[in-house]
């Protein structure tokens, strides 16, 4: 864990450092994605057999080894406690509400020119959804990327989603089911990624994948961009909490530790304008880090990657908030607002102290897929308009052809287009 503090001679070259430093996988997996992608694409499904039973030992033999049906999904909703399943419709609930409102109007009007201008909102034909298994096989990740895909219209949603030794997780199969689902494939890693963009001969093609994975889902998918749309390349996950010395210790530290657990490449970040506050925020992360479940996980990223920052005051925080576009950003002070007017980068904001980022993750509404390592200066959660494309039109009469016309040839000759001159002049005339 780095701690700094803004008064240090060497601050900036420290935190610096900590901007810049890499968190994702060192291991150069482009090469074998590659070749992954390539022999998918050739061979289709003899691929996906091959590498399902080498990676997730799984063997791909029947239709019920190729597939998970509508009515396993509805027995696994049935199956769960009472709370648990409210708790899940709940928050589906939720998101679906918040999506609803992201649905973009079309445009039609005249301008002055009597031209007639406008745009209209569709959806893609069919999304492919990638669902983790393993550590991170959560329920919640498939609501948030399916719910804004039926939002928009979406008329075909394709899971695919790894199942080692052919095990489920019921968990996930509920919420698939909740969602309206329409595949569940037994296929992860880059291959299922593969036959989602190129189709095999089980799986039809789909226009836009999106869903966390590992690395090699994380290398197929910018790979594949172009062939078919995706969300974003994702990293691992981070939070930075901007906190004055009136909160909790204990609430601060778990924050910090909601996002360690993730993975051991996770960040955590507290920028403070009290260094006693500091000191007893990271006594809290030990004990509870300590008690936790996933305490080896949170223990390496903390050790790794967390970092406690004290600056003179709470608006010297922004500036660093800004270079480091963190994914999850709290700010647990008097007036939220305020600060919130001055933070330009985030993927995600939680205003004032009684909105701990985990709420955000399950039942608040807004999207938790965001953009990770600093990619939050130049995109955006995943909404609806994922899974939407804009058409424009234009139409005109003689009048507005002629207003339009003339300007739009010269600039056709200046640029040496004399067939893209020629087809308004003839009209013109």
């Amino acid at each position: 864990m780095r701690s700094l503090s803004a008064n240090d001679p060497d601050f900036e070259a420290r935190f610096t450092r900590l901007v810049e430093a890499r968190r994702d996988t060192a291991q150069d997996v482009s090469r074998d994605v590659a070749d992954i992608l390539a022999r998918v694409k050739a061979q289709g499904d003899t691929a996906l057999v091959e590498y399902t039973q080498r990676f997730d030992d799984h063997a791909l033999s029947s239709d019920a080894d190729w597939q998970i049906g509508a009515e396993e999904c509805a027995a696994a909703y049935a199956a769960l406690d009472p709370d648990l399943r409210d708790a899940l419709q709940f928050a589906a609930d939720r998101i679906t509400a918040y999506h609803q409102a992201q649905i973009p109007e079309n445009r039609d009007y005249t301008d002055d020119a009597g031209v007639r201008l406008g745009a209209t909102w569709t959806p893609v034909d069919a999304a492919g959804l990638y669902v983790p298994g393993g550590r991170a096989a959560y329920p919640s990740s498939l609501l948030m990327n399916a719910i804004p895909a039926r939002v928009a219209g979406v008329e075909r949603l394709a899971v695919v989603t790894p199942t080692p030794k052919g095990q489920v997780n019921p968990l996930v199969l509920a919420a698939a089911h909740i969602a309206g689902v329409d595949e569940i494939w037994r296929v992860g890693g880059a291959q299922a990624v593969g036959a989602l963009a190129y189709g095999t001969q089980r799986i039809a093609p789909v226009d836009v994948i999106t869903g966390p994975g590992n690395a090699w889902v994380a290398e197929a998918k910018r790979q594949l961009y172009g062939t078919v749309g995706i969300d974003m390349v994702a990293g691992p996950s981070e939070i930075l909490v901007i906190a004055d010395g009136k909160n909790k210790p204990e609430w601060i530290a778990a924050d910090l530790l909601s996002q360690a657990e993730h993975d051991p490449t996770s960040q955590s970040i507290l920028i403070t304008d009290d260094a006693a506050f500091a000191a007893m925020v990271e006594d809290q992360v030990d004990v509870q880090c300590a008690a936790l479940a996933t305490h080896k996980v949170a223990r390496a990223s903390w050790d790794a990657n967390g970092a406690l920052i004290v600056v003179d005051r709470l608006e010297d925080a922004l500036p660093l908030a800004n270079r480091l576009a963190a994914e999850h950003v709290e700010l647990a002070v008097d007036d939220p607002d305020s600060l919130m007017k001055g933070l330009r980068h985030a993927g995600s904001v939680f205003l004032g102290r009684n909105v701990p980022e985990a709420i955000g993750d399950y039942v608040a509404g807004p999207n938790h897929v965001l953009p990770t390592g600093r990619r939050a200066r130049f995109a955006s959660g995943l909404s609806v308009l994922d899974f939407m494309k804009r058409t424009s039109f234009i139409a005109m009469d003689d009048a507005g052809l002629a207003a339009l016309g003339p300007a739009a040839a010269r600039l056709a000759h200046a640029e040496g287009l004399p067939a893209h001159a020629a087809s308004i002049e003839m009209r013109l005339k």
